[in-house]
């Protein structure tokens, strides 16, 4: 993990000094759209990511097919893009992967553009110059530093073993594309994180999930509108480490957790017999151990005593609004 003054540094010369040469080579702006999504304001999702929604996706084939990041795309009603050259058409949702949080959408139109190569993400190194690419009105282009690569966990039943994040920071980053030296497509933006080094100081920057499983995943997103694999069991639990203990933040209203009578401020101990002392365990723990559908055993300490609750897990879909994919 580098340093805060060499990440500092880092951070300052690729925004300042960009590079030239491969990076200068190709023209990217056929290959970003901006994605304007309606989501009902009845949706479960509206409150917290809002009815509608903005973000960039990139093309990623010659037929249309657009990557972004999935939430934007949670129980929407309808999606239009912004071609590079202004045209304003509409697309179809094909497909969301929960354990990345990869969307898909298809344009209905030709985009007449040069799709964006993947590249090899697991090669973005500490301390390289990358571009980060978003629609005109999120900020266009523009060059980070890849401060760390390690394992994100998010309060929301959601992890990587291996995140990109960079530096400096920006907004609107939803959906932007993290291109390596040769133009080719490394990671999608996901969010802002306040610390890009994980070294117990500010460090603003942003986290990009990276792009090396979407191959093996697209088919089943495009034929299924989903992985056909196991799907992961999901409680509706928002939580945060503290001091080494799973602390739960909010309970989601009609969820299993909530069902079950989890509630704010229980510390979850074990699950099935088996403790826990971090939240990436419990996210180990719950989905190895578990699929959706199944019962569990949480052990929690809740006004000073131990009790056990019974919460029987579901797929996170299920708990969505009713929504529909293009299978073309």
């Amino acid at each position: 993990m580098p340093s805060l003054v060499t990440a500092t540094w880092s951070a300052w010369r690729a925004a300042n000094l960009p590079p030239t040469g491969r990076f200068a080579e190709r023209d990217l702006a056929s290959a970003i759209v901006k994605l304007g999504i309606r989501v009902p304001r009845s949706a479960r999702t509206a409150e917290t990511l809002g009815a509608e929604r903005e973000g960039t996706g990139v093309l990623i084939d010659n037929d249309g097919l657009i990557l972004t990041i999935g939430y934007l795309l949670l129980e929407a009603d309808s999606v239009l893009l912004v071609a590079s050259d202004g045209r304003v058409m509409p697309a179809s949702i094909v497909g969301f992967d929960h354990s990345t949080g990869f969307g898909l959408v298809r344009a209905h139109q030709p985009l007449g553009g040069a799709p964006l190569e993947l590249g090899n993400a697991a090669s973005a190194r500490e301390l390289t110059t990358a571009m980060v690419a978003a629609h005109p009105g999120a900020g266009g282009l523009s060059y980070v530093c890849i401060t760390s690569r390690r394992r994100f966990t998010g309060w929301w039943e959601y992890a990587l073993d291996d995140a990109i994040f960079t530096a400096p920071a920006r907004d609107n980053h939803s959906g932007a594309a993290l291109i390596n030296a040769d133009g080719q497509l490394v990671g999608i933006g996901s969010l802002w994180v306040g610390d890009a080094i994980n070294a117990g100081a500010a460090f603003p920057g942003n986290m990009f999930v990276p792009t090396d499983v979407l191959p093996s995943i697209t088919p089943d997103l495009i034929a299924h509108g989903r992985r056909r694999d196991a799907v992961r069991p999901w409680l509706g639990v928002y939580s945060e480490e503290v001091r080494g203990h799973v602390l739960v933040t909010q309970v989601l209203r009609g969820a299993p957790a909530d069902l079950g009578g989890l509630k704010r401020g229980d510390v979850i101990l074990a699950i099935d017999g088996k403790a826990i002392g971090s939240q990436s365990e419990f996210y180990e723990v719950l989905w190895t151990s578990s699929s959706a559908g199944d019962e569990i055993t949480l052990q929690i300490w809740r006004n000073k005593l131990v009790r056990e609750l019974k919460i029987r897990s579901i797929d996170r879909m299920d708990y969505l609004r009713p929504w529909s994919v293009s299978t073309h």
